[in-house]
Order: structure tokens, then C-alpha cells, then sequence
């Protein structure tokens, strides 16, 4: 994590082999890559760091340096279990639907796309395959902020079309 410069990569995957835990390389070349972060995201992350260094300290020669930006309080991995829980508790306290953590996935690519970002970027920052993959995965996305925005034109149009008569298939 490259905070100076506002990025993150990601090189490895922690996946369940045999019952355990492990770091394995990502699925494809396309998968290791760097990323910017939200500019808001980088302080809180700075101090995320700063209770690190401190849990680094408290534990001493147990410490495992995995190169991870979240860890156990001894440097290991997150047991992915224990997040989902956690994430449960936090959707139950903010009164919101059970999501996944994954769920966030999804909301991130529809909050670009009604943002007006391009499929080719939403693609780089979800790390797809490919940009087919983005778009048949986000199509009701992308038509719904298409139908948004060609429907910007109607102060073009003046008070003279039906409104009522919908649209032509």
C-alpha cells in the first residue's frame, strides 16, 4: 500500500485450501495490479497503519509480517468467516438488508456507471477479465444510465411531446 501516492495493489488472494488458509497468487495477470484509492479513504487508512504498528509492537516475536493491509493482531490473516460476521452485525445495527461483503462489489460498479464512468474503467477497478464480462454482468446498469441520460434531452424537445405515450421498442 502506496499511501503517499494514494494506491493499493493487490498480488494475492487469501483462499481456504485444504481446511487452511492461505495466500495464493490471483487468478490472472489482469487480477495483480495497482489502484488508486478514494482520497477520503487515505487517512483513515494512515491511521489504520498507526493501531498496526501498535499491535506490531504489543506482539513482539509473535508478529508475522504477511504483507497484508488488514490482519489478525499478530500479522496473520483475517479469518474470512469472522469479517462476514462482523459485516452482518453492521448491516443488522444500520437497519439494512443482510448483504454480502461481495454485494459491495456490485454497489461499487453501479455507483461508477451512474456516475458516468466508462465501461473500459469500471472493467480496470473490478479487475474483469474482460470489458464483456463488465458489461453483460452490469447491462440493466448501463441501459437504465443510458435511458438517464438521453432523457436529459427533453428540455430540447419543449412542452409538445406526450409524455404519456412511453417509449418505442
Amino acid at each position: 500500500m502506496d499511501l503517499a501516492g494514494g494506491r493499493i495493489t493487490i498480488r494475492q488472494a487469501l483462499q481456504r485450501v485444504d481446511g487452511r488458509l492461505q495466500l495464493t497468487p490471483v487468478k490472472t495477470d489482469g487480477s495483480n495490479t495497482t489502484l488508486p484509492l478514494p482520497s477520503p479513504l487515505v487517512p483513515i487508512l494512515r491511521e489504520h497503519q498507526r493501531i498496526q504498528g501498535e499491535h506490531r509492537f504489543a506482539a513482539g516475536d509473535e508478529w508475522r509480517d504477511s504483507g497484508l493491509v488488514f490482519t489478525t493482531a499478530v500479522g496473520g490473516p483475517i479469518e474470512p468467516r469472522n469479517v462476514n460476521r462482523m459485516f452482518a452485525r453492521l448491516c443488522e445495527q444500520a437497519g439494512l438488508p443482510r448483504l454480502r461483503v461481495h454485494d459491495l462489489r456490485h454497489s461499487c460498479a453501479t455507483l461508477l456507471f451512474t456516475m458516468g464512468v466508462d465501461a473500459a474503467t469500471v472493467q480496470r477497478i473490478l479487475r474483469h477479465s474482460s470489458i464483456s464480462m463488465t458489461i453483460n454482468t452490469y447491462t440493466e446498469v448501463i441501459e437504465q444510465v443510458q435511458r438517464d441520460a438521453v432523457n436529459e434531452l427533453k428540455p430540447l424537445f419543449g412542452d409538445s411531446h406526450d409524455e404519456s405515450a412511453g417509449y418505442a421498442e
